[in-house]
């Protein structure tokens, strides 16, 4: 089978490719590199995946239209596109909230009005988010909550993109599957998630900074857990025509026990520096799955002591 995945030198986008090259699938991998965190980490994952002959790299930015557009006319078999490409980062969308405009509500509408014209799509799964839910205060979020209260540009941007997903599968019937992602953490993830820059802190022995607030927590997913749960996705017979799914280990853990797992598995103490939350930052997450598990029997696995001794023991090694 052939697939389209958009970010696929990005955290989850890498992951996601790699399984289905695996299995033997072609996959069509864009990216646009950019340096909202190091181009050489983007760059190693992308090296890893050109190792498989079915895998083709097209180094492009979605919102581009004429480009996408030649790209998708050379490969007019692509029945799955998982568009994972987006502008990430809740604090950096109040230094430049252009760039979540361009990609994640421009290319996302660029990747639906060219998908539309495959003769051989199956289906469209792309990429939300659980900052969609907000300021919504009621745990755990779920896909029946309201979404009209953002707290930040990005979630604004990935509630837009819903929308957009929704209107285009009634006017032209394009099947597709929103997924809010919940705090994915893991090997060869984003330097500027929080479990990231704090074992990069401790590493250097310098200072974590911790927002204050004793409901501080986060539902962290490991990420073998997500492509776990988005092939349950991909696998099931059923589908319905538009639906969304949260992506989460429906477990919560305060982010003080995330410091914990760290000093554990890196032998090493942190050093903490408390702060005010700033207001765009949630103070809690909390996923409930029920959806779908009852539609694909998926659920995490994976503890967080676990996750973050998988994730220590790949950044020790990358960074030396």
């Amino acid at each position: 089978m052939v697939f389209l995945i958009t970010g696929a030198s990005g955290f989850i986008g890498f992951h996601l490719a790699k399984a289905l090259l695996a299995r033997g699938n072609t996959v069509i991998g864009i990216d646009n590199l950019n340096d909202y965190y190091s181009p050489l980490l983007k760059q190693a994952r992308c090296d890893q995946l050109k190792q498989f002959q079915n895998f083709y790299f097209y180094q492009m930015d979605i919102a581009d239209q004429p480009a996408m557009e030649s790209i998708l006319k050379q490969h007019h078999d692509i029945k799955i596109i998982f568009n994972l490409a987006a502008q990430a980062g809740v604090r950096y969308s109040l230094e430049n909230p252009f760039a979540y405009i361009q990609t994640n509500i421009t290319g996302h509408l660029t990747i639906l009005e060219l998908a539309r014209h495959l003769p051989k799509l199956q289906r469209i799964f792309y990429a939300s988010s659980s900052s969609v839910y907000g300021l919504n205060k009621h745990l755990p979020f779920s896909e029946q909550d309201r979404v009209d209260r953002p707290s930040s540009v990005y979630a604004a941007s990935k509630q837009s993109a819903e929308l957009l997903s929704f209107t285009y599968h009634h006017l032209y019937g394009l099947k597709q599957t929103g997924l809010r992602f919940f705090t994915v953490y893991g090997p060869w993830g984003r330097p500027d998630m929080a479990y990231y820059l704090f074992a990069k802190a401790i590493a250097e022995n310098k200072p974590i900074t911790l927002y204050e607030g004793e409901n501080l927590s986060r539902d962290f997913t490991y990420i073998s857990d997500v492509i776990d749960g988005l092939i349950s996705l991909l696998e099931c017979p059923d589908l319905d025509g538009y639906e969304i799914y949260n992506i989460g280990n429906s477990r919560q853990e305060q982010v003080e026990n995330l410091i914990t797992c760290l000093e554990k598995s890196m032998q090493k103490k942190a050093k903490i520096n408390r702060i005010t939350r700033p207001n765009t930052d949630i103070e809690a997450t909390l996923s409930d799955i029920t959806a779908i598990y009852k539609k694909t029997g998926w659920s995490p696995k994976t503890r967080l002591d676990e996750g973050i001794q998988y994730f220590t023991d790949w950044f020790q090694n990358f960074n030396n």
